[in-house]
C-alpha cells in the first residue's frame, strides 16, 4: 500500500535522526542509507502517479477530456509530490544538522576543560618546553623557568649559546639535530652561563617532537654537577686517549696488578700486534724485562721515572725516553723514540768537535767569541800567533781586556786614538756584515783581520798572516822579470797566443827557427800573418792546424805533439799546449841532431834483429844437425862400454865413460835449444794430464842422484803439504825438477842438504828448492833468466846457461810464476808455482 510505504519511510527516517549522535566515522554508511531511503521514496510517488493516471483513464473513459488536461494534470501532480518529497528530505536533514551541532559543542567543551587541566599542570611546574608540529622550522615555545635564570624572549631563548655554557649549548644543538633528523631521544643536563643546571629531555611521536626544560632540585642539582663534572672529565679522558692514539709515541696503562689496560696504536705497532686489543690480551711488552724492573725499582722511591732505555723494534735497537707515573689505582707510561735526536746530538758534538780539531791543525789563526764578548774557542795557531799563555785564554778573558793585554806586552802597533781604534773594531759585534782590517805590528808582520759576526750575537775574528804572501808577491815580481829573461835566451821557440789569435808572448828563437823576419812576430800579430809567412818554409806545413787549434772553438781543447821538416832539412818538434785562461801555447825545438841519430838507431836495431833472427836460425838448423851424429855417438860409446867388441883396459873403460857422459850433457843442451825453439816459435804443446806428485819428485831425484853422491850432498823432499795430483804436463815438470835440482847440485858446497819441498799454494801447488850455495850477487840475478849467459859463481861446471830460461819458459806455459829468493849468507831458493790446472784444461774441462 502507498501509505504503509510511506510510514515505513518515516520509521526509518526516524531511527536515522536518532543515530545522529554517532560519530563522524559513521557519515558515510549514513549517507548512504539516505539515498536508499530517497529511492524508495521517489518510487511509492511514482507509482502514486501511476495510479492516478490510471484512475484519470479511466474517467476519460467516462467524461471527455482532451489529451493536453491529461498531461497538465499528470505534470501538476508530479511537481506536487516532489515538492512534498523535498519538503520531508529538509526537516530530517535539519532535525540531523542540530544533533550533530549539539554533540560537537559537547566535545569542544570537553577538549577545552582538557586544555585548561593542562596548562594548569604544566604551569604547576618551572619547566618550558619546545614542540615542532609536523614539518614546520619553527617551534612552539610554552612554559617559564624562573628559577633558571632563562631568557623569556623566545628569539634569545632559542639562541642557546647565549645562555648556556659553550660545552652545554653545542651537546644540545647536537642532541636537537639528531632528534629531529635521526629521531634519537636524550637526556642530558646542562649548564647555564651562571653556574645554574637544567635537565632537558628530548622526546618524538608520531606528529611533533618535543624538548623539554626541567629546574633542578637541591639534590638533583647537586647530582647533575656530578653528572655534569662526569661528563667533562669523562671527555678529557677520552680526548687525551684520542691525543695519545693519535701520538707517534708508545704509551700505556696499567692496572694495580701491573697487567697492561690500555695502549695506543704506536704501542701495538712498536710490538708487532695485530692491533691494541691484541696487544692487551697477548701481554706484549714494549719494554723488556730488566727495564720494566728498573722502573719498578725507582718508583719505590719516586712516583715518577724519567729515564732514557733502549729496546729493539722492528730488529732494531733503539732508544727511547721513557716516563712512568705511578698511583695507588696503577701506572701509565709514555716513551719518546730520541734514537734520531741522539744521533744527530752525537753528529753535532763529532762534527763540532772536528771542526775544532780541523781549526785547530790550519795556520791561520782564529779565535771565537760569544755574545758576552767572552773567549770561546781558539786554535793553536792563535796561541802561537800572540804567545799568550795557555792559562790566560782558557779563562776565557773578553775581547777587550785581549786587546788591552796585547798593547801592553807590545805585541800591537800603538794607536793614535787608543780608545777609539778599540770601540771602532769592537763595532763588528753589532754589524751585519763582516768587516776586514789590516794590522802592522811592531815585529814587522802584517797581519789580514776579519771580522764574522755569527747569528747568535758573537764573532769570529780570523788572523791572516800576509807576511809571506807579500813576500811571495815580491818574489814573484822578480821571478816573472827573470822568467821573462830566461824566455828570450831559451833555444826551444814559445809563441802565446790568445783567444782571438793574436800573439801574447813570444821569444826570438821562435822566429829564428822558422826564419821569419824580424818585428814580424811581436804582440798583437795574428796567427794568419805568421801562418802566410811559414806556409812555404816546409813540406809539410802545420801551421794550418795550429791556427784551427787557435782560433777554433774545439771543445776537448786536447793538447797536440808533432814533428816538421823543413825544406832546409831541419826538423822541428812542435807541441800545441791549451792554457786554462782560454790561452795557447805553442814550442819549437830544434832536433835534427837526435832524429839523424834516431834514424841511425832504427838501422842498427834492424840490423841487430836481422842477426838475432839469423843466429836462431842457425841454432835451430845446427841442432836438428847435431841431433843425429850425437846418437850414433852416443849408441857407439854404449856399444863399447858393453865390451862387445872386446875388453876394455881401465883407461879406456874411463875414456868410454867421459864420452858418454858428455854425450849426455851434449844430448841435454841440443833438447833445451830445440825446446826453446819449439817455444818461441809458438808451437810447443802442453800434454796435460793429471801427474801424481810423488811420483814425479821421485823420478826427477833419481836423474841426479848420482850427481849429488859424487859431492856427497843430500836431498831432502818434504811432501805432507802436498796435494795427491794436479793437472799439467808430468814430462816437463820432470825436466824442470829436474833443472832445479841440476843446478842447485851444482852450487851447493860438498856435505851440505838440498831441500825440495811442495806444498799447496792459494793459487795451486807451489815446489821450493833450496841450496846453503854462496846466493846470486844483484848483478847476476837480473839476467839469470836470460839465454846462453852462463855464470860460474862458484859453481863447479858452467854449463850453457839454457837451465833455468827453460824452467821460466815451461812454468809461464802452465800459467804458473818462478821466483827466485837469494842473498849471501843465506843461499838460493826457487819457488815456482803452478794452478791446480792451466787455463785452457779448465775451459775444457768445463
Amino acid at each position: 500500500m502507498p501509505g504503509g510505504q510511506r510510514l515505513d519511510a518515516e520509521k526509518s527516517g526516524t531511527g536515522d535522526r536518532s543515530d545522529s549522535s554517532v560519530g563522524p566515522g559513521l557519515r558515510v554508511k549514513r549517507r548512504k542509507l539516505v539515498a536508499v531511503r530517497l529511492s524508495a521514496l521517489l518510487g511509492t510517488v511514482w507509482s502514486s502517479s501511476a495510479l492516478a493516471q490510471e484512475n484519470a483513464i479511466q474517467l476519460a473513459t467516462k467524461i471527455p477530456v482532451s489529451t493536453m488536461d491529461v498531461v497538465q494534470l499528470a505534470l501538476f501532480a508530479g511537481i506536487t509530490g516532489a515538492a512534498i518529497l523535498s519538503a520531508i528530505l529538509l526537516i530530517r536533514e535539519r532535525a540531523r544538522t542540530a544533533s550533530e551541532n549539539v554533540s560537537l559543542r559537547e566535545r569542544v567543551a570537553e577538549i577545552g576543560n582538557a586544555l585548561q587541566r593542562a596548562e594548569a599542570l604544566l604551569n604547576l611546574k618551572d619547566q618550558r618546553i619546545l614542540v615542532w608540529f609536523g614539518d614546520e622550522r619553527k617551534p612552539e615555545l610554552v612554559g617559564s623557568l624562573s628559577r633558571a635564570d632563562a631568557p623569556e624572549d623566545r628569539a634569545t631563548f632559542l639562541a642557546f649559546g647565549k645562555w648556556l655554557a659553550p660545552r652545554s649549548a653545542a651537546r644540545l644543538e647536537r642532541a636537537i639535530s639528531s632528534l629531529r633528523e635521526e629521531k634519537q631521544t636524550f637526556d642530558l643536563v646542562v649548564e647555564t652561563n651562571k653556574r645554574a643546571f637544567l635537565e632537558v629531555q628530548g622526546r618524538i611521536s608520531a606528529n611533533h617532537v618535543a624538548v623539554r626544560f626541567l629546574t633542578l632540585s637541591d639534590a638533583r642539582r647537586e647530582h647533575a654537577e656530578l653528572r655534569i663534572e662526569h661528563q667533562q672529565l669523562r671527555g678529557e679522558h677520552e680526548t687525551v686517549l684520542k691525543l695519545l692514539d693519535a701520538l707517534a709515541m708508545p704509551a700505556w696503562l696499567r692496572g694495580g696488578d701491573g697487567r697492561l689496560q690500555w695502549v695506543n696504536a704506536a704501542y701495538a705497532q712498536a710490538v708487532e700486534a695485530a692491533n691494541a686489543a691484541a696487544a692487551i690480551h697477548e701481554s706484549r711488552e714494549f719494554l723488556g724485562t730488566s727495564a720494566r724492573e728498573q722502573i719498578a725499582r725507582d718508583h719505590l722511591s719516586s712516583p715518577v721515572f724519567a729515564q732514557r732505555l733502549s729496546t729493539v723494534i722492528g730488529g732494531d735497537r733503539r732508544i727511547f725516553t721513557v716516563t712512568d707515573v705511578v698511583d695507588g689505582e696503577g701506572s701509565a707510561g709514555l716513551a719518546c723514540d730520541v734514537s734520531d735526536v741522539e744521533t744527530i746530538r752525537e753528529e753535532h758534538e763529532r762534527t763540532v768537535r772536528s771542526h775544532a780539531d780541523t781549526l785547530d791543525q790550519l795556520n791561520t789563526a782564529v779565535a771565537i767569541f760569544d755574545t758576552d764578548q767572552k773567549l770561546r774557542f781558539f786554535n793553536q795557531a792563535f796561541q802561537k800567533l800572540w804567545e799568550l799563555d795557555l792559562s790566560f785564554l782558557e779563562s776565557r778573558p773578553d775581547n777587550t781586556l785581549l786587546l788591552d793585554r796585547l798593547r801592553s806586552d807590545g805585541k800591537l802597533a800603538e794607536q793614535p786614538e787608543w780608545r777609539r781604534w778599540k770601540e771602532n773594531l769592537l763595532g763588528a759585534y753589532r754589524a751585519v756584515e763582516p768587516q776586514e782590517h789590516l794590522w802592522h805590528l811592531p815585529d814587522g808582520r802584517t797581519l789580514r783581520v776579519v771580522a764574522n759576526p755569527q747569528p747568535n750575537g758573537g764573532v769570529t775574528w780570523v788572523f791572516e798572516n800576509l807576511t809571506e804572501k807579500i813576500n811571495l808577491e815580491s818574489r814573484y815580481n822578480t821571478i816573472v822579470r827573470v822568467q821573462g829573461v830566461t824566455l828570450d835566451n831559451l833555444a826551444e821557440g814559445v809563441a802565446v797566443f790568445g783567444p782571438d789569435g793574436r800573439v801574447r808572448l813570444s821569444n826570438p828563437a821562435f822566429a829564428n827557427l822558422w826564419g821569419m823576419p824580424e818585428g814580424l812576430v811581436k804582440a798583437g800579430t795574428h796567427i794568419s800573418v805568421i801562418r802566410a809567412a811559414c806556409q812555404t818554409l816546409a813540406k809539410a806545413s802545420p801551421w794550418s792546424e795550429l791556427a784551427a787549434a787557435v782560433t777554433g772553438f774545439d771543445e776537448d781543447r786536447q793538447d797536440r805533439h808533432g814533428q816538421v821538416e823543413l825544406n832546409d832539412g831541419n826538423v822541428l818538434r812542435f807541441a800545441v799546449i791549451h792554457l786554462p785562461n782560454g790561452q795557447v801555447m805553442t814550442t819549437f825545438i830544434d832536433v835534427t841532431d837526435s832524429v839523424n841519430v834516431e834514424r841511425m838507431l832504427k838501422d842498427k836495431n834492424e840490423a841487430l834483429e836481422r842477426a838475432d833472427q839469423l843466429k836462431n836460425d842457425f841454432v835451430r838448423h845446427v841442432s836438428y844437425e847435431l841431433r843425429s851424429p850425437l846418437t850414433s855417438i852416443s849408441g857407439f860409446t854404449e856399444l863399447l862400454a858393453q865390451e862387445t867388441a872386446g875388453p876394455l883396459n881401465p883407461r879406456q873403460r874411463d875414456y868410454v865413460d867421459h864420452i858418454a857422459s858428455s854425450s849426455f850433457e851434449l844430448e841435454t843442451i841440443v833438447d833445451d835449444i830445440l825446446d826453446l825453439a819449439t817455444i818461441d816459435a809458438g808451437i810447443m804443446e802442453l800434454e796435460i794430464s793429471e801427474v801424481v806428485i810423488e811420483r814425479t819428485v821421485r823420478s826427477a831425484a833419481d836423474l841426479v842422484a848420482e850427481r849429488l853422491r859424487e859431492h856427497s850432498i843430500a836431498l831432502d823432499i818434504e811432501l805432507e803439504q802436498a796435494p795427491a795430483s794436479f793437472h799439467a804436463d808430468e814430462n816437463r815438470l820432470r825436466q824442470i825438477l829436474f833443472n832445479l835440482l841440476s843446478n842447485a847440485a851444482n852450487y851447493a858446497p860438498e856435505g851440505s842438504t838440498i831441500q825440495l819441498t811442495c806444498m799447496r799454494d792459494p793459487a795451486g801447488v807451489a815446489f821450493r828448492v833450496h841450496d846453503d850455495g854462496p846466493g846470486i850477487p844483484p848483478d847476476v840475478l837480473d839476467g839469470i833468466f836470460r839465454r846462453f849467459e852462463p855464470h860460474a859463481n862458484g859453481g863447479r861446471e858452467r854449463g850453457a846457461g839454457l837451465g833455468l830460461s827453460i824452467v821460466k819458459s815451461f812454468v809461464e806455459l802452465h800459467d804458473g810464476s818462478i821466483e827466485i829468493d837469494t842473498g849471501e849468507g843465506r843461499g838460493t831458493t826457487v819457488i815456482c808455482r803452478f794452478p791446480m790446472a792451466p787455463e785452457g784444461f779448465r775451459e775444457a774441462a768445463e
